[in-house]
């Protein structure tokens, strides 16, 4: 008889999911939108981008379609911290799954007051900074200056007890320095990658396709980016690491395991198929199983002594 496979992670300071695959922020609104998932099989949701007062987002077209994956410029739409504590907290203490709220901001104090705002709320598990969007005007420079992103981790960490994940850009020439600030900074995990910066353009007009101008690249177009970027993030630090980046399938989860992630996130492949991540965990078990593994630290730590010299 087949050993069962542990599927727990441990993403630090006491943020323990059953399962490794979690659902990437601004692809699952607040949980709301899919109410046909089964939350037992995800590991957590992540929330979109919140911020301290609510924000209309970009004028449209705000998605566009590209060969192997889609752009987007939503621009950080969402109703306020408020409204979230207020309305929407509430509801996530009665459902047997962690939520992380994105925390995003022009500025560090807007990080910061948005984090204390979150403190100590039942129902809110953990907290993801969005140092990284590239669809709004500010808030991706803390994310390509290794100092600006340990200040701002640091402001953080210092007003909130909540497990603490950066969300990292692609858009940056060495992600494992601004990694190692983050970490220093006092984060608990980082994520990583967060969308390239790309452009479409309307054949018909010839003017840009999405309002904003430009948006975010995601989806299998960029996966291999983000292993070499999860692979180069994880031989710099030493807290735990969320990749994603092109996730579609248990096999994609596997190699980003491979690469170092700790866990996984699912995000463009959910606006296609809202049960994509359901699916991923369990593709990714009888994965696990196919490569003898009997947890996911036990296929990092097989790996790892593997490739050491």
């Amino acid at each position: 008889m087949a050993e069962r496979i542990d599927l727990a992670v441990d993403l630090g300071r006491g943020l323990r999911l059953r399962s490794p695959v979690l659902v990437a922020s601004g692809t699952f609104g607040y949980g709301f939108d899919a109410p046909q998932v089964d939350r037992a099989a995800l590991g957590a949701i992540v929330t979109k981008g919140t911020t301290l007062r609510s924000r209309e987002g970009n004028m449209p077209n705000r998605i566009a379609e590209t060969p192997s994956g889609m752009l987007n410029a939503i621009g950080l739409q969402n109703p306020g911290v408020d409204h979230v504590v207020g309305l929407y907290a509430p509801v996530w203490t009665s459902w047997n799954l962690p939520v992380i709220v994105n925390v995003a901001g022009d500025a560090i104090e807007e990080y910061v007051a948005v984090a204390r705002r979150l403190e100590g709320v039942a129902g809110i598990a953990g907290l993801e900074l969005n140092i990284s969007c590239p669809n709004v005007a500010n808030g991706l420079q803390f994310g390509v200056e290794r100092d600006l992103a340990a200040e701002l981790t640091s402001a953080v960490r210092a007003v909130t007890r909540l497990p603490l994940i950066v969300k990292l850009t692609p858009n940056v020439a060495e992600p494992a320095a601004v990694a190692v600030a983050a970490e220093e900074g006092g984060a608990d995990a980082v994520a990583l990658i967060n969308t390239l910066k790309a452009t479409a353009i309307d054949p018909a007009t010839l003017e840009p396709w999405l309002g904003a101008g430009r948006g975010g690249l995601s989806g299998p177009a960029i996966r291999a980016l983000a292993l070499e970027q999860v692979r180069a993030v994880a031989d710099a630090i030493s807290i735990p690491i969320v990749g994603m980046g092109g996730i579609e399938s248990g096999a994609h989860a596997l190699e980003f395991l491979v690469a170092g992630a700790n866990a996984v996130a699912v995000g463009t492949a959910s606006f296609r198929d809202a049960l994509a991540g359901a699916r991923v965990r369990m593709e990714l078990e009888t994965a696990l199983e196919r490569a003898g593994a009997t947890s996911v630290p036990d296929l990092r730590s097989r790996f790892a002594t593997s490739t050491s010299t």
